[in-house]
């Protein structure tokens, strides 16, 4: 017989635990559950003028008040067109003039108008009215009067959506494109990655670091490459296109392959790294072929890292902006929609329905990762043996010939920008010149969104990483308290199943509203800084989760038995431990906060242009050249601050982790 439950008692360090775990669980909830609530409240939101609920009267000029009339019976002015174009705008107003062709401000004409219920609104002026008192006006108040659209929830929003063919034709597009890509990136990378790791091909150093160069640079940036390789008029290449233009389907794939091939590279070498060599003397004794070999020992053993470089791709390309929006022309896109409808159309709610579309897709595929991570087995045991591959003189050169290959398409596209940055007109005046980094001269921004590029990753980099690393400390190390911790963990997995066009339209609608008392940070610095650590919060939180999973608990054990309080192991032991895990996800951080595009894209102000955002709006106003030398500061940047972080990583760990090498 099972006697009651005994709850522990809880100290002093629990109770501060958890609250610092509520603290930053409520972050989570403020910049990323609210705003997409928001967003898919507005996506179900329609408006429309029900004009059957106004009435009118209107005098001769004696003062004598005619027939009542119904706005929706009256001969209008106003065509059903005119109030259809409004019925989606949250601002839409409908001048009540427009109703009345002969209508002049000067005439002593007088009118009486009243809605017949409550639910009619109108304003006069800045004055909102409603009800069914008549309200008696004379023209040149009356010309003032407008009325206000009526809003329903529904799936109105949606129905219009699918049956626009353009818009629906982008679903088709985004996910033929992401498959497409998935296929070629994945399959490159694979044999990258086992050259890599298979083979005693010369120069792994150097193919391993040009593998990682996409990281460094917006997803934009190979979209200006290939327009200067196979632009059907200029490109240096276009003869290699055979008619066909680069601008479409074609140059979105290939650019896709670009800045995807990193991300699958380094889960697939992961994959590929932690192989037992005895499987393969197993297989070699049996006398088995090389063949046989890889399809039963090699692609089993990586099948999980292949799964999972799959998805990330295909969520890549799925909600990336910046490459279609460059070099896409007139092949409809997911994630280009949204910035039409917001930008372009301000049709806000039409913006919230494609986000919502879009999130379908990146969801499922990140669903179905987890589900497959969960499957995933220990491939390493304690008796496992390291694989060191064998000198195989044929093979090792034909690995090299590939790795080669893919070295130089990766890096001749930053070459091309790095070339298009320096001459003075291509293909006119190839001398080189420096005129195109002198970014006051050019629209999108100048020197001051680099500037302020640089101060966001600074921030990300420093705010990010404490508010993630506490995070990740409260959840892994707090006693008790599963429920909260579970919360906790869904919510700093959610925002790598959203995409940053998702993010930055539910920004819109959270932040920009009036009665949100946080509606002063809409159009600043710190909603950069608060919606990019939110947009990559996940990676971060898993890579310090992991660093923490490796400390042993008996560390807390002894610090709670010589009680000392929580906060001094954190600093003195649990920070320097994970030094390496703290740097890493500061240059994460620090990186994507200035290639990031698709997130802040809507959110900057004209104080807080940002350089990725600036290389758009160059290439939009036909300074191709320009956008490419900015592409390029942000790759300058951010192989500095690599280079930076290595040799603090080199130099700090020699100090902080003398532990791991002494007795």
């Amino acid at each position: 017989m099972r006697g009651p439950k005994v709850k522990p008692k809880l100290g002093r360090d629990d109770w501060a635990q958890r609250s610092f775990m509520l603290v930053i669980g409520l972050y989570l909830i403020i910049a990323l559950a609210l705003p997409l609530y928001a967003m898919m409240s507005k996506a179900f939101t329609t408006y429309h003028f029900d004009l059957s609920q106004y009435e009118v009267q209107v005098s001769d000029e004696a003062g004598n008040f005619g027939e009542v009339l119904t706005l929706s019976n009256h001969n209008m002015r106003a065509t059903p067109s005119v109030v259809e174009d409004l019925s989606s705008n949250t601002n839409g107003r409908l001048g009540i003039t427009q109703f009345f062709p002969n209508f002049s401000f000067r005439s002593p004409v007088m009118y009486r108008f009243r809605g017949v219920s409550s639910e009619a609104v109108y304003l006069i002026g800045s004055e909102r009215n409603t009800g069914p008192a008549w309200v008696e006006l004379d023209s040149n108040t009356f010309r003032r009067m407008v009325l206000r659209p009526v809003s329903e929830r529904g799936l109105a929003n949606f129905t219009t959506y699918f049956s626009t063919p353009s818009l629906n034709q982008s679903v088709k597009n985004s996910l033929l494109i992401a498959a497409i890509v998935t296929v070629i990136t994945v399959s490159l990378a694979f044999w990258f990655a086992y050259a890599l790791a298979r083979s005693k091909m010369h120069l792994k150093g150097v193919f391993r670091m040009v593998a990682m160069m996409p990281i460094l640079v917006p997803s934009l940036l190979p979209g200006i490459a290939l327009l200067y390789l196979f632009s059907p008029r200029q490109g240096m290449l276009k003869a290699l296109m055979f008619g066909y233009d680069i601008n479409g389907p074609i140059g979105i794939v290939i650019g896709s392959v670009f800045f995807t091939f990193p991300h699958a590279m380094i889960i697939i070498s992961t994959a590929l790294s932690i192989s037992d060599a005895r499987l393969f003397e197993a297989s070699e004794s049996l006398k088995a072929s090389r063949w046989r070999t890889f399809w039963t020992v090699t692609i089993p053993g990586a099948r999980y890292g292949l799964f999972s470089a799959a998805f990330v791709v295909f969520n890549l390309v799925i909600t990336d902006f910046g490459l279609p929006k460059v070099i896409g022309g007139n092949f409809n896109m997911l994630a280009v929609d949204i910035y039409k409808q917001v930008i372009g159309q301000q049709n806000f709610e039409m913006g919230a329905v494609v986000s919502i579309v879009l999130l379908v897709p990146a969801l499922l595929a990140f669903g179905i990762d987890r589900r497959m991570q969960k499957k995933q087995v220990a491939l390493l045991t304690a008796r496992s043996v390291v694989f060191e591959p064998k000198p195989n003189k044929r093979m090792d050169w034909i690995f090299f010939a590939y790795s080669s290959a893919v070295a130089v398409f990766l890096a001749g596209i930053i070459a091309v920008c790095q070339f298009a940055a320096l001459i003075k007109q291509w293909p006119y005046n190839l001398s080189l010149s420096l005129k195109n980094y002198d970014f006051s001269r050019m629209d999108g921004g100048g020197w001051g969104s680099y500037s302020n590029s640089l101060l966001l990753a600074i921030l990300t980099a420093i705010i990010g990483t404490v508010v993630v690393f506490l995070g990740a400390y409260m959840v892994e190390k707090t006693n008790g308290f599963e429920k909260g911790r579970a919360v906790f963990q869904g919510l700093a997995m959610l925002p790598m199943a959203i995409p940053g066009m998702v993010l930055g339209i539910a920004y819109i609608f959270f932040f920009n509203n009036p009665a949100n008392p946080l509606n002063f940070i809409y159009g600043t610095m710190i909603i950069l800084v608060v919606s990019t650590v939110t947009h990559f919060y996940t990676v971060s939180h898993l890579t310090a989760v992991t660093a923490l999973k490796q400390m042993d608990g008996e560390f807390e054990s002894v610090s709670q038995s010589l009680k000392q309080p929580f906060y001094k192991l954190f600093w003195r032991v649990t920070v320097p431990v994970s030094l390496p895990a703290i740097l890493n996800i500061s240059i994460y951080l620090f990186v994507n906060a200035m290639t990031t595009v698709s997130a802040v894209v809507f959110l900057y102000s004209t104080d807080t242009a940002l350089a990725s955002v600036a290389v758009l709006n160059m290439n939009d106003a036909g300074d191709i050249a320009p956008a490419a030398a900015m592409g390029m500061m942000i790759f300058y940047t951010n192989a500095g601050a690599r280079i930076l972080h290595a040799l603090l990583s080199k130099g700090i760990l020699a100090r902080s982790n003398a532990w791991r090498k002494s007795g």
